[in-house]
């Protein structure tokens, strides 16, 4: 059986290419931490957190990024645009939820 969580990144992945934005790189790792998805809106860069619960209780997928994975994502990206040269790029921080066979894009989420 495939990793639930790699599945739904290729998922959000597809989602997000559809509409239209243009992969960049998947699972960048560094010592504060994982980018699930990077992609690019135009000249914006956008870090995406993916989220898949199997059904939405508990406050569903978007519950998971908490105020302390938030601040490991900036350290990651900060790292991450220091790395590429692109320090001065700007960029947001995108959450994609999957709830089920919801969709829920939430757009510069923190």
């Amino acid at each position: 059986m495939l990793h639930k969580g790699k599945e739904a990144e290729r998922q959000a992945s597809r989602y997000l290419q559809q509409q239209g934005l243009t992969h960049v790189a998947q699972n960048v790792q560094c010592r504060f931490g994982e980018l699930d998805l990077i992609m690019r809106q135009g000249d914006t860069l956008v870090f995406v957190e993916v989220k898949y619960r199997r059904a939405g209780g508990f406050g569903g997928a978007i519950a998971a990024v908490t105020p302390q994975k938030q601040q490991k994502l900036r350290l990651t990206a900060n790292w991450y645009l220091q790395q590429q040269g692109l320090s001065q790029s700007p960029c947001r921080f995108d959450v994609l939820a999957i709830d089920g066979d919801t969709i829920n894009w939430i757009q510069n989420a923190f």
